[in-house]
């Protein structure tokens, strides 16, 4: 038998995203900035090398490039070298939608040749766009111990958001026995947490049994659980599914609050520091004499000399004199200008406030962008990458500001909540 270390790792970073909106304009998902000098992609990897794992195949498709650069040959994270490394697998179609992985299991199907190159005993799958600490090393010999073709981590979540997973149905063994993928009437609490293990020669019969099966919760476990064996590994510790802006700003705000139970560093998550914006090479900190800061991540090369509360700041972020930033995250080199107020916002890269500008108005978190209601609607405004916004310029809650609007598209001087701004400056 090989060792549990030798288990190949196929990740799974080629999702859309949709639902965060402008973050994910320019970028796939896993590649979105997370906890200041963090992308998501980071913990997957870094839980991957944590446990000994040493041959991860990283499986892309939307928006690949910055995600691509991030990852490099795997130097990051320690996975180069003659018996380890990171392969990137992009789709190896044309540039039609319909040419493009068609569900998860479809994505590993069309990468069978790499499976089969690299021969192990068992496959571990991943989803790139989580934020959680595991041992993959424990459950595998865990899948040994119950002699499974099959093993789906999981973990109890509360019943109002199972909707949102795959739920499975246990015996007194931990055998999965029912299998319900996103009910809308839920008969248990246990959720899929979407990483997997399977024997090897099982997932290649698997694949190969019928094309139509695309998808790993919909198709290839229901038939695996209703004929095989297929057993949950049971999970207790930290992880979010961050993909809504709601739960992308919670766990943000996880990093700054007590007892959360994340904690990047006791979990040694490592990132390219190289391909972030030079991060390696900026200065420390700055405080100037009337900065004051408060329950609040401060990257490298940060200047601070206004107010900051209960926010994340990425590298390079200014916050100018009598500025106010609370309950915030912003992404690498954005400038709060002289008595600017961000509350409650994401900023993507490089955005600009002008002078006195406020971002986050008013008292209606409740009003939902009308674009996109499902997206905001606790009150979280976004701002994309390389917005500049004009001096006393005022945005409402739950508003979208579309990257590279420039100080022109802001005529109208106040953006009402639950509108978004185009970078032609039509208001929607």
């Amino acid at each position: 038998m090989i060792a549990a270390k030798e288990a190949l790792v196929l990740l799974l970073a080629g999702g859309v995203g949709s639902r965060l909106n402008i973050l994910v304009q320019n970028r796939a998902k896993p590649a979105v900035p997370f906890g200041g000098i963090y992308r998501i992609i980071d913990f997957s990897m870094s839980n991957v090398v944590n446990s000994g794992l040493k041959k991860v195949g990283v499986l892309t498709q939307y928006k690949p490039l910055s995600l691509m650069s991030h990852l490099g040959a795997g130097e990051a994270w320690d996975l180069t070298g003659r018996t380890r490394g990171v392969k990137i697998l992009p789709p190896r179609t044309g540039s039609k939608d319909s040419d493009w992985y068609k569900g998860t299991a479809d994505a590993i199907r069309r990468n069978i040749d790499f499976i089969e190159s690299n021969p192990t005993d068992e496959v571990v799958i991943l989803s790139g766009d989580h934020i959680y600490h595991m041992d993959f090393d424990a459950m595998i010999e865990y899948h040994r111990s119950k002699k499974a073709d099959v093993t789906v981590a999981m973990m109890v979540v509360p019943k109002s958001q199972i909707h949102q997973f795959g739920a499975g149905i246990t015996d007194n063994r931990n055998r999965i026995v029912e299998w319900e993928e996103k009910p809308k009437v839920p008969r248990t609490n246990l959720a899929s947490m979407g990483i997997y293990v399977f024997d090897r020669r099982y997932l290649l019969d698997s694949l190969a049994r019928d094309k139509k099966d695309v998808d790993f919760g919909m198709h290839i476990l229901p038939h695996a659980i209703a004929n095989d064996n297929t057993f949950a590994y049971p999970f207790y510790g930290y992880w979010r599914d961050v993909g809504t802006i709601q739960a992308y700003w919670e766990a943000n705000m996880d990093i700054i609050r007590k007892e959360s139970g994340i904690s990047p560093e006791k979990w040694r998550i490592r990132t390219n520091f190289e391909a972030e914006g030079r991060a390696a090479d900026r200065p420390p900190v700055r405080f100037g004499a009337e900065a004051q800061v408060q329950t609040s991540l401060i990257s490298s090369g940060c200047a601070i000399h206004g107010t900051v509360i209960n926010s994340v700041l990425s590298p390079g972020v200014v916050v100018e004199k009598g500025a106010v930033v609370r309950n915030s995250i912003l992404f690498s080199d954005c400038i709060v200008r002289k008595k600017a107020i961000v509350d409650l916002a994401i900023f993507d890269k490089n955005v600009e406030t002008g002078e006195g500008a406020q971002i986050g108005v008013g008292d209606d978190h409740d009003t939902p962008n009308r674009q996109h209601p499902k997206h905001l609607y606790t009150g979280i405004t976004l701002v994309g990458k390389g917005v500049g916004m004009p001096a006393g310029v005022k945005v409402g809650r739950n508003c979208v500001v579309d990257s590279y609007c420039r100080r022109e598209a802001f005529s109208h001087k106040k953006i009402a909540t639950g509108a978004s701004l185009s970078k032609d400056g039509a208001i929607s």
